[in-house]
């Protein structure tokens, strides 16, 4: 089994036998939907304008929390020590992770994003497809700058508080970036799209390489 493949398939034999990080994912993110349906209640065209954000501060800090979680079961049992160890390539443990933590928030937000069409009253039609759409692509961005920047902050000593502050600051052009393409497919006015989602894929790349490049040098130290 290739080094890639094999760190994947570890994580997610973990995830299925203790079930913690998507659950608490999945958790969290529907309790921001419930907090801020009950605290804004936006009906008509106001609905267009605070739902898109609303739905990416849930999907945000689900993803920190799950991010947080990954990092935490690999140094809390020495794995992660066992991974450098081993006779691998830095980038493919990257790769490896970023893969890992990618299908954990797609998987989350999957069923976070049924329950938020249904709050806000919208239609499983077209519009479910390219918001979902929009999801995996902002989520691409996010888990590839966020994996190492959970490596990073997993080696402090207020890990669970610093990956936010690292985290929010460099994903937020992301962020604003998926609010504002969510809320033109939300508004129909789709004309302009088109470079929110280049935008998004620009990211994407440039988080990828550099933290590619560079996580050999994070994990050494």
């Amino acid at each position: 089994m290739k080094p890639l493949s094999a760190i994947v398939f570890k994580d997610i034999v973990i995830e299925m036998r203790n079930k913690e990080t998507i659950s608490s994912m999945l958790m969290f993110g529907l309790l921001v939907l419930v907090v801020f349906n009950f605290a804004f209640q936006p009906s008509g065209a106001e609905r267009a304008l605070i739902a898109p954000g609303i739905l990416w501060v849930a999907f945000t800090f689900a993803g920190i929390l799950g991010l947080n979680r990954s990092l935490s079961i690999e140094i809390d049992n020495d794995c992660l020590q066992g991974l450098l160890l081993a006779p691998l390539d830095r980038g493919a443990l990257y790769l490896g992770k970023v893969a890992s933590n990618f299908i954990f928030m797609v998987i989350a937000e999957a069923m976070i994003l049924p329950v938020f069409v249904l709050f806000y009253n919208l239609r499983f039609n077209l519009q479910f497809l390219e918001i979902a759409g929009i999801s995996v692509l902002g989520t691409l961005a996010f888990a590839a700058v966020g994996t190492i920047l959970s490596t990073i902050s997993a080696n402090t000593r207020m890990k669970e508080v610093m990956l936010p502050i690292l985290q929010i600051p460099l994903t937020l052009p992301v962020i604003l970036a998926a609010v504002m393409a969510t809320s033109a497919v939300l508004s129909g006015e789709t004309e302009g799209i088109s470079s929110w989602l280049y935008l998004l894929g620009g990211f994407s790349i440039v988080y990828l390489v550099v933290s590619y490049l560079v996580f050999e040098f994070v994990v050494e130290e």
